[in-house]
């Protein structure tokens, strides 16, 4: 059985590895330099997170396209972008061209994003909420609409006296249009429940690299019941445009003695269980071994057996050489378990 694999970068930014400072350009270039690498050592996809008012990637679709202009066959993803600060139809404009620019190698994870630094930053950005409306709301009808706009239905009525619509249409479509886009549109979910949601709703699922509960079973075990229960109500849609499934782990394959002095104290057999936003939260280990052994230890994770797509995070600072490097490893152990 293949099973795609990739990297998510979280996108923060480099570190100049000459002068020790921070620096967006540093993030940027590293960013690009691995996506090439990620492509030549196999990989299927070179994603990255979206973070505003932080040392992180806040621009998607700029970073996308430089990405898709040195590459020609590694899918380009997002791993998510905050709904709530994106305006859906500019998104769909924005998306549209950057999908077509890749010859159609966008994997677009969006959802309503993650805690943050501002306290007003939607705010700052022109968005406020209605009286008894949340973030979820919004970003769930923001999702729809994007949704609406990629699939070619009309969102702007024609002027019928204007001599710019398009063949004298009265109904506009947003423009350009990249027909199959909206089949690699992803919602990222962070519980069992928003994932049965973006089943009905038609998304492919992008499970959290964490997961908004806690009913004490490993975390692997929660993710693949997140998993099932998204494929059943994906199944009951009648939507044609997801069903698949990719979760995020880390994994560092020990091959040189240069791995074992920089991971082979890095890995634990155990979850990490804690709260956020007031919640109970639990993520997975961090696997560290021979390949032999991350085999068998992906082996035994239900929720990555289950996934069509596994992504692994990388630690983006240690600059793209010592990333390709990672990427050989993980390329290995997928070959081994006969998923490459």
């Amino acid at each position: 059985m293949q099973k795609k694999l990739g990297f998510l970068n979280f996108g923060n930014f480099g570190y100049n590895r000459q002068t020790g400072t921070v620096t967006a350009k540093t993030a940027f270039d590293d960013q690009l330099a691995m996506t090439i690498a990620a492509e030549e050592e196999g990989l299927d996809g070179a994603w990255f997170r979206v973070h505003h008012f932080q040392w992180m990637i806040s621009s998607p679709f700029p970073v996308l396209a430089a990405m898709a202009a040195q590459t020609s066959t590694i899918e380009l993803g997002t791993g998510v972008i905050d709904l709530r600060y994106e305006n859906p139809l500019y998104f769909a404009e924005q998306a549209a061209t950057t999908d077509l620019i890749s010859s159609e190698r966008l994997q677009l994870g969006i959802s309503r994003g993650s805690p943050e630094a501002a306290l007003d930053g939607q705010t700052q950005f022109g968005y406020t909420l209605e009286p008894g409306q949340t973030w979820s709301d919004v970003a769930q009808s923001r999702g729809q609409r994007i949704r609406q706009a990629l699939g070619g239905n009309p969102v702007a009525t024609g002027d019928p006296n204007s001599p710019w619509s398009p063949g004298g249409a009265t109904q506009l479509v947003t423009q350009p249009q990249s027909p199959t886009l909206l089949n690699r549109l992803w919602w990222g979910s962070g519980s069992v429940a928003s994932g049965s949601v973006a089943g009905e709703q038609g998304y492919n699922l992008l499970s959290s690299t964490l997961l908004l509960q806690d009913d004490g079973r490993p975390f692997h075990v929660q993710q693949a019941e997140q998993i099932r229960q998204y494929k059943r109500a994906y199944e009951a849609s009648g939507f044609s445009t997801g069903g698949m499934t990719a979760v995020t782990r880390s994994m560092f394959a020990i091959r040189s003695s240069a791995d074992e002095r920089l991971f082979g104290q890095a890995g634990s057999t155990l979850d990490q269980a804690g709260h956020l936003d007031g919640s109970p939260a639990r993520s997975g280990p961090t696997y560290v071994g021979p390949v032999e052994e991350l085999a068998q230890l992906l082996s035994q994770d239900q929720a990555v057996v289950d996934a069509d797509y596994v992504l692994f995070a990388n630690p983006a600072q240690l600059g793209p050489e010592r990333n390709r490097e990672i990427f050989a490893g993980w390329y290995e152990t997928f070959k081994l378990l006969g998923w490459k």
